[in-house]
């Protein structure tokens, strides 16, 4: 039987990111079985697009100076809207992102309407504000607010254990999670074979570069190496509050040697990634996000690059398990290693294929969406491990 989803989120494509990605895979999958897909979004910088079979309702929203939508006021303007656009949205069930609260903007709105939503947790707001020093009377607040707003929902699509764990820490039921992966688009991220070779050796990073990331310790290391290797650069496309730190970090540094640049396409990462030495991603320690699996690092083992993961979390054992590159600690010193020993090995085309089939054995964004989608759209047997969405009394 055919539904109207509806998918609430602060980010879709084009505008980049893992939420994004994600999200587009599963109205992908959703539209492909035959379900009528609606999402609410907002315009991205440059502009929407269109999207297909999807229906995508974009609204002008206030960003940041990194150009994301992060902040109190920033959400609001996402939120408030959201209100109105939901009751005029008809749905029989919605699927709503973080932050807590658009999902509990989600709550109250399903509640009225009576319809059923899922939140996917792509992590944990709470834990990670914490994590980076906010007000502990806010953070117990935040936390009210996620438990409130993922116990009102019909289920919880956590991407990772690490994050269910975190979620029942918090208060989340543990019956309403469902765990469906970490994933990348394999088609979109692809290992291009044949490009031309690059003028020198290149690092790159991809992703937001925010106080969780850390991203500084790759500026460190490339500083301590930068003599031994005089025709490399470190390439970081991306935004994020960290990018005039890190910018004048490389200025006072190495000048002229590491490139900032805004987001990309996935063709053009693609690009960048089938001919870089090493892709870079990394979860700094002790922020809240101990339980993260960067995604980041997918997107360039999926275009053929060896990864050089820094910091803690469940993706440093997978890389050492299955040889994926290096996954060394949150330290310069550790990371100027693992740099100098990819700028001195260049992999071959054997290497980068063997990476990219690995991705997509293992974490292709096809099989996460479609696990999302059974949830979301699977038997009513799920009704009975949760209250109706309009009991508001949780």
């Amino acid at each position: 039987m055919s539904m109207r989803v509806t998918i609430a989120s602060r980010i879709f494509r084009p505008e980049a990111g893992a939420a994004a990605y994600r999200l587009g895979a599963l109205a992908d999958e959703l539209a492909e079985r035959g379900h009528e897909v609606t999402v609410l979004t907002t315009v991205p910088p440059g502009g929407g697009t269109d999207d297909g079979a999807i229906t995508v309702r974009r609204w002008p929203v206030l960003r940041d100076r990194s150009g994301s939508v992060r902040g109190y006021l920033q959400y609001l303007s996402f939120d408030i809207p959201l209100l109105v656009r939901l009751l005029r949205t008809r749905s029989d069930v919605v699927v709503v992102e973080p932050p807590p609260t658009s999902g509990a903007v989600t709550r109250l709105m399903c509640a009225l309407t009576r319809t059923p939503y899922h939140y996917f947790a792509a992590d944990v707001v709470s834990a990670a504000a914490a994590g980076v020093g906010v007000n502990g009377s806010v953070v117990r607040l935040l936390a009210a607010l996620e438990r409130w707003a993922l116990n009102g929902s019909r289920g919880v699509i956590a991407v990772s254990e690490g994050v269910r764990q975190s979620l029942i820490e918090i208060g989340v039921r543990d019956d309403l999670i469902d765990v469906v992966g970490m994933g990348i688009d394999t088609v979109r991220f692809t290992h291009r074979p044949g490009l031309p070779a690059p003028d020198g050796k290149t690092l790159v990073y991809a992703g937001t570069m925010s106080e969780i990331h850390g991203a500084d310790v790759f500026v460190r290391a490339f500083a301590e190496i930068a003599d031994t290797h005089p025709d490399a650069r470190l390439v970081m496309f991306g935004r994020g509050v960290e990018v005039p730190a890190l910018q004048r970090l490389a200025d006072e540094l190495v000048p002229g040697r590491i490139e900032i640049r805004s987001p990309a396409s996935p063709a053009v990462l693609s690009d960048e990634f089938s001919v870089a030495h090493a892709a870079l991603a990394s979860v700094k320690p002790g922020v809240g996000y101990d339980f993260a699996f960067a995604t980041k690092a997918l997107s360039g083992l999926s275009a053929g690059a060896p990864v050089i993961y820094s910091g803690v979390g469940p993706l440093g054992p997978v890389i050492r398990e299955h040889e994926l590159g290096w996954a060394v600690d949150w330290d310069p010193a550790a990371v100027a290693k693992a740099m100098n020993e990819a700028l001195s090995s260049p992999p071959d085309g054997g290497r980068r294929t063997a990476l990219s089939r690995w991705v997509r054995e293992h974490h292709s964004l096809r099989s996460v969406a479609a696990a999302a989608a059974n949830v979301v759209v699977g038997p009513a047997a799920r009704d009975d491990r949760s209250s109706p969405p309009a009991q508001l009394d949780r």
